[in-house]
């Protein structure tokens, strides 16, 4: 399974938010009505008469045509926006609100309610140049703007037909894990890009230098100069480049201490230099640190992850009573957490062309990663055996691919667990 490439913060939320896309297709719905129309003016009369399906149309008939189908649209615009908004109330109250984005950021429903808004917005553009004789001097119906606008019509129907599927597909269980999956896979690629889990794309990775040397956060040198958030929130991704770029045009090492994830207030440090640098370059950091009022797992990796244990945990509820997809869950996380503990390593340096540390990150251990798992199953699954079986088949699949220096790392969650379904 390919995942989606990686993408700089602000890209990723304006590819996320629902109004891009259906303002990005009503331009272009608005510029192709304006360039049919100009090319109906620029045919002479009759033109198009003996052309298959362009027959000649009268004003009435062509207004009668677009206001049908500009309203229709219109309407089943805001029935698609309806049905969007009633999944995205149910999945908030049964898989857990921070699961909402998934929906916000499917391209599929961004689509379908863009496709719907840019048929209105192009039939009443085209309709407003239709005129009989007694609105103008001479009579205009552009035809082939209006054929075409019947044309469009009808792949509407297929939207359609295709929104239905899609959202009814989207609510499954297994399609909302696959989801939060693939963006699992995408914050390893970024994170520990030495061991990518198998069927991440190159493209996943941002295309930079690393290092693995051993990493150890330092207080800010007293010479050197401090970056401070100007705002409150989660510190969501970073800009990589932009960072790396500021490193070496002002020949320092900048320090990131507030990795993705972390909620900073304003005025809270944000990243240090080994030496003073300019406030334009401090000014380039601050802005290649993304924060945001939300969590996201673009480059938070324990927040992709929690996702994933959420929808287990929340399947386990007494009103849901519902551990297979505790299973499931656990089941599907393996192909992320076994590769990553037969020898993944976080990444922790951006080097220079000529190899040399200039950007300092800190990003969680697989070791921590794997413990907040099995410490939320022993949490919450301690009564379900079907739960804490998938977790030891976890623990097993670990264990066979453990290197030297994670040998027994696991033996503590084994044995609470092995104790735990022992009593069930």
């Amino acid at each position: 399974m390919t995942t989606r490439p990686y993408a700089p913060g602000r890209l990723v939320r304006l590819r996320e938010s629902f109004w891009f896309l259906p303002a990005l297709l009503g331009v272009v719905a608005v510029v192709l009505a304006e360039a049919l129309v100009a090319l109906d003016r620029a045919l002479p009369a009759g033109a198009t008469d003996d052309v298959a399906f362009l027959g000649a149309l009268s004003a009435s008939g062509g207004r009668s045509i677009l206001s049908i189908i500009g309203s229709s649209m219109l309407t089943v615009a805001g029935t698609s926006f309806s049905i969007t908004i009633s999944v995205l109330a149910t999945t908030s109250s049964t898989y857990g609100p921070r699961l909402v984005r998934n929906f916000m950021a499917d391209r599929a429903n961004q689509l379908v309610l863009a496709v719907f808004t840019s048929t209105f917005l192009y039939a009443i553009v085209v309709m407003r140049t239709v005129h009989t004789e007694v609105d103008d001097a001479s009579a205009f119906v552009p035809v082939i703007a209006v054929h075409v606008a019947v044309l469009i019509g009808v792949l509407d129907v297929g939207v359609l037909v295709f929104f239905i599927h899609h959202i009814a597909t989207s609510v499954q269980i297994t399609s909302l894990q696959g989801r939060v999956m693939d963006d699992l896979r995408v914050v390893a690629a970024v994170a520990y890009p030495d061991d990518v889990p198998e069927g991440t794309t190159k493209e996943a990775r941002p295309a930079l230098s690393t290092t693995a040397a051993a990493r150890t956060p330092t207080a800010p040198a007293p010479s050197g100069s401090v970056v401070r958030t100007p705002v409150d929130g989660y510190v969501q991704s970073l800009t990589f480049e932009a960072l790396r770029r500021a490193a070496v045009d002002a020949d320092t090492v900048v320090d990131v201490v507030a990795m993705p994830g972390r909620y900073v207030i304003a005025g809270d440090v944000v990243a240090t230099t080994s030496t003073p640098v300019p406030s334009a370059a401090v000014a380039s950091i601050r802005r290649a640190v993304v924060v945001g009022r939300a969590r996201t797992p673009q480059h938070d990796v324990e927040f992709a992850l929690q996702q994933l244990v959420e929808i287990a945990v929340r399947g386990l509820a007494s009103g849901t009573n519902d551990p297979y997809t505790g299973v499931s869950a656990l089941d599907m996380s393996a192909g992320v957490l076994v590769p990553l503990w037969r020898r993944g390593e976080p990444t922790t340096a951006l080097v220079d062309d000529a190899g040399h540390p200039v950007v300092l990150l800190s990003w969680p251990t697989v070791e921590q990663l794997v413990d907040s798992v099995l410490h939320a199953v022993r949490t919450y699954a301690a009564e379900q055996p079907a739960v804490l079986d998938a977790a030891l088949r976890l623990l097993d699949r670990l264990d066979d691919v453990a290197p030297e220096r994670r040998e027994g790392a696991l033996d503590e969650h084994r044995a609470a667990l092995t104790e735990a379904r022992a009593r069930v």
